[in-house]
């Protein structure tokens, strides 16, 4: 079974993690069900365990937690979803590129909801969209996005962390730093590639596709009603 939450308001980074590094413990124990959280947290920026100190831009604008997930920077914020997937992959097979996989297609699966087509890059984590409205890079490159961030972790073979996706946040808050290492391409929201999403329209499309991309053959899934 697993137990899909949503936390309310502004959920604080330190403590949602102590929460959620209980929750694995109880998962690996047997004594809690596999569970995905979704919720949003107050502006901050994380460091990941290949985070490169140059790319923390302005290290003053909002406080800076070190994860301890794979990646570099990210940053959550308002407007942002965020969900944290504690999944028990030594039910689901002990294969982590499989379940990165899994959760990219996961993503591209909700946002194909609305019309929009992300894609993978190889080397590159996460999900982004062409932006056919502007400029070539210099040398030639079509312009992208990211749209969506991936950072996890295993412990046992339970994950947690997950993934992140823009909806409506404050784009001009990603500008204190490299967001995931990566300075030639931007970042982008649902919003602003001109769609009214809501956060519970993206919710919904991420239930809907949870169980296609995530079932495991001894479980079947549960969601509430």
């Amino acid at each position: 079974m697993v137990e899909f939450t949503h936390l309310p308001g502004l959920a604080g980074y330190a403590e949602t993690l102590a929460a959620m590094e209980a929750r694995v413990a109880a998962i690996h124990d047997g004594t809690a069900d596999e569970a995905v959280w979704f919720l949003e947290h107050p502006p901050l920026y994380t460091a990941g365990t290949s985070a490169k100190p140059q790319d923390l831009t302005d290290p003053e604008r909002f406080p800076v937690f070190a994860a301890g997930r794979g990646g570099q920077y990210t940053y959550h914020g308002p407007g942002q979803r965020v969900v944290y997937v504690m999944l028990d992959l030594n039910r689901r097979g002990r294969d982590v590129r499989r379940f990165v996989a899994e959760l990219e297609a996961w993503i591209i699966a909700a946002l194909a909801e609305f019309n929009v087509r992300g894609e993978m890059r190889e080397g590159r984590v996460g999900v982004w969209v062409a932006r056919p409205d502007r400029p070539a890079l210099p040398d030639g490159t079509p312009a992208e996005d990211k749209i969506a961030a991936i950072g996890v972790k295993l412990r046992r073979w339970i994950s947690f962390h997950g993934i992140s996706i823009n909806v409506e946040p404050d784009l001009s808050h990603f500008g204190g730093i490299v967001p995931c290492g990566i300075r030639e391409h931007g970042v982008t929201s649902l919003v602003d590639l001109g769609l009214p999403v809501t956060m519970a329209d993206l919710d919904a499309a991420l239930m809907k596709h949870f169980g296609e991309v995530f079932a495991a053959e001894d479980q079947k899934l549960s969601l509430p009603g």
